[in-house]
């Protein structure tokens, strides 16, 4: 049995966990795992690279498989509501409307579509004689109506001449006339219905206040069959037709179980009379997993793949991104698949055109839950999930699974408390802090002292904004040493890259414009992705490339065919490359949460890293299009933002001191040789390599932990000696 196995995961997915050499779970995995397989909503922090991405895919992987396999089996159908031939009262699954879930007993309906009305009605009916009652408990916010409806009668209740409602305004409703009764209920209301088949009327009560007669039956009804129904708009009620005690039980009125059966009939509606009957829609996946980047989705989908390998029962996945074309992710909905794992834009235009339905999801994953939220996706996130039932026709409840780089977020935080059901935090962050394992310091860029700019004869590409400015080298303006900055920082790359001998790197810029830029300026250097000059060598990476490159571009850098990544935060996220012994940050990020996520990328698996962060001494103007009509495409708009434009000034001394107060540290500074300080990094750190004993307490715990284990060994040892030599002493006395 392997360590997975021991926490509840099949032998077939702890197989293929051991052949991809996880021999022990790792300390997110050890605490998500069984709280997923348990049913709750998890929401964990832990650095990319931790196994988070195993920590939720292996339990899915397994519950998705357990449920087809209890569909296939025939297991499960007597659990869903009830159908045409059950034998007790209950809510129809094969009598209801596309977004009406309805729990395992049958009693417990929901419908979270907020835009549109769903219905049921119960799998029996009444006729012919006597007065009967059951009740509806209101279990969570939003609208209800509910009442008495024949066979023939729509499932929006009370809009045609075929059903009566009663709905949570006060309002009465008959062939769409809705008219004030009784009064408004809402939460833990409970309303009792009435249906008298001897005088023909229809009448409701709250909390055991009974109101008056609502309605006289039409003679044309009188030898109708009537159902308990219900419609619903984002709401929840539960129902009691008698199998235990009511609330408030009427007087003279017979619960509806214990109608005689005489005057009882079955649903019409049953197996074989509706799609539902034959399971969920082949484009109804049972996991949607949004991912914040094309890269990162398809890591996660490859991940899919691996742990579902030995599975004797097909599991289908689906990568949505784009880059494929949309038809051939339509076709394959088509066909059926229960893991679905793709980026916010892709999977919203599959939701949008109804290719993908969301009627059947029991889990929801956001990963980099703060990157989805800082790029502009709460929005979408919050309509899925309001789409989403909240429980499934099986009666087993909606799981979300959130991963964030940090749990400490306001963002994250509000999402968690709107959306998630008491889920369990997994903080293996905590607050922001540095491993370590990672070395970071900085080095100040100032034009006024390092006029070396005013004489280069090549320099990195600027990014134009200046280009309407009357730059003068002499003159010292705002301006000119924005400029100037654009161009030094090139400079001090090289020199950084020479000084350490860096044979491999992410280098993070702050737009797609800098990044390509820079790998243009390596190309002129003879580096680039195909030049002759190995020691710059480079691919590039953001959201502008056409995916089939980046795919190639991430797969070269990972092999060690080029020395250099040159990326952006949002493109890079959630990319581990294994070993990476250096970062280089040629502009600060705009989040002081992104520094640490970005220098978090070197010092794992006790390999030593080293972060390096190009800092300008002045303010720079940089493009900044959140306005922009085009999102910075052919945008030449240079003003700044607060005249109309496109531009704003960049500070970087204060980011980075966001950054030393964020992290309660003061980041080390060194000079434009990057010659690195020595203090406890003494010379004995070789970059992407295991920290070497240096006295700080890297040596393996046995070798640590012998000389004390020897000690209370021979304390040990004395104990029971002393301890033999009293109890003999007591049974034979002192023999001197």
């Amino acid at each position: 049995m392997t360590a997975f196995e021991e926490m509840g995961v099949m032998p077939e997915i702890g197989r293929a966990v051991e052949e991809m050499d996880w021999s022990l779970p790792t300390d997110v995995q050890a605490e998500a795992i069984p709280m997923i397989l348990g049913g709750g909503d998890v929401l964990m922090a832990a650095e990319t690279g931790s196994g988070k991405t195993g920590a939720f895919c292996l339990p899915i992987i397994q519950i998705v498989y357990e449920t087809m396999r209890d569909l296939q089996d025939g297991k499960g159908k007597q659990s869903q509501g009830g159908g045409a031939k059950s034998k007790k009262w209950k809510m129809n699954v094969f009598d209801r409307g596309d977004a009406m879930a309805i729990d395992a007993d049958g009693l417990l309906c929901q419908s979270r579509d907020a835009m549109g009305w769903h219905g049921t009605r119960s799998t029996k009916a009444v006729t012919n004689k006597g007065k009967y009652y059951f009740e509806g408990t209101v279990t969570d916010e939003g609208l209800c109506r509910v009442g008495w409806s024949t066979n023939k009668a729509r499932l929006d209740l009370g809009t045609d001449k075929e059903g009566y409602g009663f709905g949570g305004t006060g309002k009465k409703s008959f062939a769409k006339q809705f008219d004030t009764y009784g009064e408004p209920y809402a939460m833990n209301d409970t309303i009792g219905c009435f249906l008298d088949l001897d005088l023909m009327t229809v009448k409701w009560s709250k909390n055991g206040v009974e109101f008056e007669k609502a309605y006289d039956i039409p003679h044309h009804l009188r030898n109708s069959a009537f159902h308990a129904a219900v419609v619903l708009k984002n709401a929840e009620m539960k129902f009691n037709f008698g199998e235990s005690p009511f609330k408030h039980p009427p007087a003279s009125y017979t619960p509806l179980c214990k109608a005689p059966k005489e005057c009882t009939t079955d649903s019409p509606f049953g197996a074989g009379t509706a799609a539902v009957s034959k399971g969920p829609a082949p484009n109804a996946p049972y996991a949607i997993i949004i991912e914040p980047s094309r890269e990162l989705a398809e890591q996660t989908h490859v991940q899919v793949q691996k742990f579902k390998k030995h599975l004797d029962r097909k599991i289908s996945d689906l990568l949505c991104i784009g880059g494929i074309a949309a038809k051939d992710q339509i076709a394959a909905l088509k066909n059926g698949v229960e893991i679905v794992c793709g980026t916010p834009g892709r999977l919203e235009d599959l939701i949008s055109t109804e290719s993908l339905l969301l009627s059947n999801v029991r889990f929801f994953v956001l990963d980099e839950a703060d990157g989805l939220l800082s790029a502009g996706y709460g929005e979408l996130i919050n309509r899925i999930h309001k789409q989403i039932p909240k429980v499934t026709n099986d009666g087993k409840r909606l799981q979300m699974i959130v991963c964030s780089a940090t749990l400490h977020s306001f963002d994250v935080k509000k999402m968690a408390e709107r959306l998630m059901y008491f889920p369990t935090w997994i903080d293996l962050k905590g607050q922001d802090s540095v491993p370590e394992t990672v070395h970071h310091v900085v080095c100040q860029i100032d034009p006024t002292k390092d006029t070396s700019w005013k004489t280069l004869n090549k320099h990195v590409c600027t990014d134009g904004v200046h280009e309407s400015d009357n730059l003068n080298p002499g003159n010292y303006t705002q301006e000119m040493l924005s400029e100037a900055v654009k161009m030094l920082k090139g400079e001090y790359l090289l020199r950084c890259i020479k000084e350490h001998k860096i044979e491999k790197s992410l280098i993070f810029c702050r737009t797609k414009l800098d990044c390509d830029n820079l790998e243009k300026y390596f190309i002129q250097l003879g580096g680039g992705p195909k030049g002759r000059n190995k020691d710059l060598s480079c691919v590039c990476l953001h959201g502008d490339r056409r995916p089939p490159e980046r795919k190639a571009n991430l797969e070269r850098f990972k092999k060690n065919e080029v020395r250099f990544m040159i990326c952006t935060d949002v493109a890079a996220r959630g990319i581990d490359v294994s070993g990476l012994p250096f970062v280089i940050n040629v502009t600060m990020p705009d989040e002081k949460q992104n520094y640490v996520h970005r220098i978090g990328r070197v010092g794992r698996a006790d390999r030593m890293g080293l972060a390096i962060s190009l800092v300008s001494a002045c303010k720079e103007k940089v493009w900044y299009h959140s306005n922009c009509s085009n999102r910075g495409k052919g945008c030449y708009n240079t003003r700044l933002t607060d005249q109309g434009g496109c531009c704003i000034w960049y500070n970087e001394p204060q980011l980075l001191n966001d950054v030393e107060d964020h992290l309660g540290v003061t980041i080390d500074q060194v000079q434009a040789d990057f010659k690195i300080p020595v203090n406890e990094f003494d010379g004995k750190v070789t970059y992407g390599t295991k920290r070497v004993d240096t006295g700080s307490g890297y040596k393996g715990h046995v070798e640590m932990l012998a000389p004390t284990v020897a000690e209370l060994a021979t304390l040990e040892s004395r104990a029971q000696i002393s301890f033999l030599n009293l109890k003999y002493k007591k049974s034979f006395g002192n023999t001197k």
